[in-house]
């Protein structure tokens, strides 16, 4: 009976340390879980975002946006000039989204499905808007070897 005590005070302490185990790690999945997200609705754009292109046409946002679409690696997908690589072409003048400079802000912003990240936690939509105001200025070429969307 000796001998069975410090066993059964060991296997008291065990259980109770995996139930304090236990209990800590619930806890920590239930707050790393999913949070939910607040989507936009359709056409929305985020706050602090005008729905027109305050930079459009100023040659230094181009410029801007033009240094700003190789450092944030754009053309790692969109290619160099975006004229197209593993995703679409950006200059082209045919858009799945929609061409205009509210529908390029949002697609940027808020990313599109099969590949286009979202850069709203990124970037400012000042930022955005110069990005828009550089591919809008690309000349439209006059071949375009890709099929239409």
């Amino acid at each position: 009976m000796k001998r069975s005590i410090p066993f059964l005070i060991i296997a008291i302490v065990l259980v109770v340390a995996l139930g304090v185990m236990w209990k800590m790690s619930s806890s920590s999945r239930q707050s790393n879980g999913p949070q939910p997200v607040a989507m936009p609705s359709p056409g929305s754009l985020p706050p602090g975002a005008t729905p027109t292109n305050p930079y459009a046409g100023q040659a230094a946002s181009i410029s801007e946006g033009e240094k700003l679409f190789a450092s944030m690696n754009c053309d790692g997908c969109h290619g160099g000039g975006a004229t197209g690589w593993v995703g679409p072409s950006l200059s082209d003048g045919r858009w799945i989204y929609g061409g205009s400079d509210a529908a390029v802000f949002q697609s940027i912003y808020y990313g599109r499905p099969h590949g286009m990240p979202a850069f709203g936690g990124t970037l400012t939509p000042p930022i955005v808007w110069k990005l828009v105001t550089y591919l809008r200025s690309l000349p439209v070429p006059k071949s375009v070897p890709t099929q239409a969307w």
